[in-house]
């Protein structure tokens, strides 16, 4: 069975850096997108980043462009957000997410059902 975890969550100060980590296991096929969620207080989830194995092309949707990274480590099958430049909107949980078949663009955008997701990570920016 496969999974997911996310580990990295923290209390940060505003302009603060953080990096989460998702170990993946037991995913037995190939995935073409992993990438990260997150939820808000009270709002939806959406999409953060997104790195794909198929072309090692990286994708962030506007709010997070030059403040995040993501990165990938085959060789420990993990993913990893670096955050930087924190802001108290930031605050959420931070859910790691990989599917088999979709692109980052589709998968970016938060309408399609994902094959894998993480329990999530807590981030909390304050001031």
């Amino acid at each position: 069975q496969a999974h997911l975890v996310e580990s990295g969550g923290d209390l940060v100060q505003p302009v603060g850096s953080l990096r989460l980590s998702c170990a993946t296991s037991g995913v037995t096929l190939p995935i073409t997108a992993v990438g990260w969620f997150l939820q808000a207080p009270g709002k939806e989830r959406e999409g953060v980043s997104c790195s794909s194995t198929r072309d090692g092309s990286t994708h962030y949707v506007d709010s997070v462009k030059g403040r995040f990274t993501i990165s990938r480590d085959n060789s420990h099958s993990t993913v990893y957000l670096e955050m930087s430049g924190l802001e108290t909107e930031d605050t959420a949980v931070y859910y790691c997410v990989a599917d088999q078949v979709l692109p980052c663009t589709v998968v970016l955008r938060g309408v399609a059902e994902l094959d894998y997701w993480g329990k999530g990570t807590l981030v909390t920016v304050f001031s």
